[in-house]
């Protein structure tokens, strides 16, 4: 039977698997992850000869390579095409292939002239490769012609802010999403995966919850690590998650900048809430809203609802009360009231969501207006909705107007399941109701998490954020209206400035309602090369505030406009521009397409070497003191000195991180680094941020105490 030949594949894995991550046998299941669909539908197969990931996290923003050979084993020709899921908060950056022995970098341009330009080189079977985003969640990769027994290579590179949580971060490597049933999804080629972290603030462990046993993790210094595995067999089915733990930040306000000379630059603010700023406040309400709908069934989401909500109920207080709620279509109700947290409760609401089966269809709005009804006048209420997001199409509009009706001191949480889920509709629904959104792997710890999650629900520091720079113009800030600023949970904000100089950032916040006020300078410079990661993520926010304001029934064909815009000036994927890659520069040129992608990938070569000179120079003084100890030692790829001790050694020239909060006017002349984004160093500034708000939230909480 031919059915057993066809390479059909179940699981995409991650971005990573943006071609395949498998090898694929012509007389036995597919084995990995991907859906690889060959010219005319018959199949096609492929094997898989190199796989490698190469992650570096530094100034709070990952940036993921990756990088795979593979080899048509057919004697025809074939077309290969891929889907993979899209990481959290994740912006494709480049997309190139091998043609003829070069390298040719890929070009973003509007959606349908992309495939327009794909399909005629199919016709002339030339070299063309074409990246698009599906929808919300999937990207799709298409590479033709594939000669009889010719290899492949393929590079995808994409940027993403990292998950912190006060003291820790998460960084997720998507790899579990059902395409295909009854798919081997293990690999019999090999895998690498090296993750390398530089953090202002000291670390204190790297780990991983989903392939610890296979992770080999150096500590090079307090502010380096790497994290690497090498497999050959490699089961795809599961995330690969790492975390990473740094000691204890107090409250601060991070500043990184990139500016071209002769051009108006760009900001990342990052201010952090730190330990100083925890809540004293009594209990709270929670009304827990599971979706069970049908789309729960797949990759066993409705299960990892389970386990979260349970481990959730068991980290609530004394105080706290709760109700648990199921929906899809309509909402089914547990308790029918707010109930103490005890044993018989937590038991009796693990037996409720056992029974539930995922079946239906998705409608969120009755299960929120329902959970509205628990609100009680005296304590606030938490709507915590656990869900994939995959509502219907047309609710979504009128759900996210519902955030409006929420009653006074509520709060909507969400928590996305599995990697298909709709993170920007749940994250617009939390956002927009006071709230938060968070994406949580099934190869995590359900119990950090929840512990997590529960921090931020209990602890928001600070309502009605303002934050302004004054002294030098700034224009198309993002987000335009600031969420509220959580313990454990950075508040980012983008934008684009003129000139350069010293500027004042004025903050102010309200902290259980006492009113704040700080301001602190900020050096803005004329260049700085050094972090060109972040015009892509300015970008890539205003894409997704732009899709906001159309999700939420803006005028969609002027909407459009603007992302595809922004999409081809910053050589960012979106649902309406892809990345297409041509034969050669002539090829760019007949099409009237600019090469702006390749001059941006070659600005952001840079400043990636010279880190990746910057931690070779860490790695080399962390063995320095290895082995004996010869004087006379040289190392000859650095021309360094391997016997003298890391304090003494000169390093080489470090990729700083930018140009950041003015110490000066503070009488401390000392210059400084920021956190890895959104890790609050503390500083005389911003340590009298931390004392404002410390001290606001101290008043009220004694205000509050004594009125009980």
């Amino acid at each position: 039977m031919m059915k057993t030949k066809l390479p059909i594949w179940k699981r995409t894995f991650g971005l990573a698997a943006i071609i395949g991550a498998a090898t694929i046998g012509s007389l036995e299941p597919a084995n990995g992850s991907g859906l690889l669909i060959a010219d005319g539908g018959f199949g096609g197969v492929l094997e898989i000869k190199e796989h490698d990931v190469s992650v570096t996290i530094n100034n709070g923003i990952a940036v993921t390579e990756v990088h795979q050979v593979f080899r048509n084993t057919e004697q025809r020709i074939v077309e290969a095409l891929y889907t993979f899921p899209v990481p959290n908060g994740a912006s494709v950056s480049n997309f190139s292939m091998i043609i003829n022995g070069q390298e040719m970098t890929g070009e973003v341009v509007e959606k349908k002239r992309a495939r327009e330009i794909y399909e005629s080189y199919k016709v002339t079977k030339r070299d063309p490769g074409l990246l698009e985003q599906i929808d919300f969640k999937s990207f799709e990769l298409r590479v033709f012609p594939i000669a009889p027994g010719a290899e492949q290579d393929i590079k995808v590179t994409y940027c993403q802010q990292l998950d912190f949580d006060h003291d820790n971060a998460t960084y997720v490597y998507p790899l579990a999403t059902t395409t295909r049933t009854n798919i081997d999804q293990t690999t019999k080629s090999r895998f690498s995966f090296t993750l390398d972290v530089k953090s202002e603030i000291p670390l204190v462990g790297v780990s991983s919850p989903s392939h610890g046993e296979d992770f080999v993790i150096s500590s090079h210094t307090d502010k380096y690590s790497r994290a690497s595995l090498e497999v050959k067999e490699g089961d795809l089915s599961k995330d690969v998650v790492v975390h990473l733990d740094t000691e204890r930040p107090r409250t601060g306000v991070d500043l990184i900048t990139s500016k071209q000379n002769g051009e108006d630059g760009y900001f990342m603010l990052t201010m952090t809430a730190g330990k100083e700023l925890e809540e004293y406040g009594a209990g709270m309400d929670y009304v827990f809203v599971v979706d069970i709908s049908g789309s729960m069934a797949n990759d066993g989401k409705l299960g990892l609802s389970r386990r979260i909500v349970d481990s959730f109920v068991g980290a609530l207080g004394a105080d706290d009360r709760f109700e648990v709620m199921t929906f899809n279509t309509m909402p089914n109700t547990q308790f029918e009231k707010l109930s103490e947290v005890n044993p018989d409760t937590k038991k009796l609401t693990s037996e409720f969501l056992e029974s539930q089966r995922a079946k239906g269809g998705t409608v969120l709005r009755p299960a929120i207006l329902t959970a509205y009804k628990y609100k009680a006048d005296d304590r606030p209420l938490n709507v915590v909705v656990l869900s994939d997001g995959m509502t219907e199409t047309k609710e979504q509009s009128e759900l996210l107007k519902l955030i409006n009706e929420a009653p006074g001191s509520t709060r909507v949480f969400c928590i996305g399941l599995g990697n298909e889920v709709n993170r920007p509709m749940l994250k617009q629904l939390a956002e927009g109701a006071g709230g938060l959104a968070a994406f949580v792997s099934q190869q995590d710890d359900f119990s950090r998490q929840s512990q997590a999650f529960r921090r931020k629900l209990m602890r928001p520091v600070a309502s009605d954020v303002s934050i302004k720079i004054n002294g030098l113009e700034t224009y198309d800030v993002t987000p335009r209206d600031l969420p509220d600023l959580y313990y454990g949970s950075p508040l980012r904000i983008y934008g684009r400035y003129k000139g350069s100089g010293v500027a004042k950032i004025d903050l102010k916040a309200e902290i259980m309602g006492q009113s704040i006020q700080q301001a602190f300078d900020a050096n803005l410079p004329e260049s700085n090369n050094e972090n060109p990661e972040i015009e892509r993520m300015w970008a890539f926010n205003r894409v997704q505030e732009l899709s906001n304001e159309m999700r939420l029934g803006g005028d969609k064909e002027s909407i459009v406009g603007q992302i595809v815009n922004l999409c081809e000036g910053y050589s960012i994927v979106s649902e309406y521009a892809s990345f297409i890659v041509l034969e050669n520069d002539a090829e760019y040129k007949r099409w009237a397409i600019d090469r702006r992608n390749a001059t941006r990938v070659k600005r952001d070569n840079i400043a990636r070497e010279a880190l990746k000179r910057e931690l070779e120079g860490l790695r080399n003084d962390s063995i320095a003191g290895l082995g004996p100890q010869d004087p006379n030692a040289i190392n000859t790829q650095q021309g360094v000195d391997l016997a003298s001790t890391p304090a003494n050694r000169t390093l080489p020239p470090s990729v700083s991180n930018g140009n950041n909060i003015n110490w000066a006017n503070q009488g401390n002349n000392q210059s400084r680094s920021p956190s890895t984004g959104g890790g609050g160093a503390i500083d005389p500034i911003t340590g009298m941020i931390a004392a404002g708000l410390a001290g606001a939230a101290a008043w009220a909480a004694r205000r509050k105490n004594r009125s009980l």
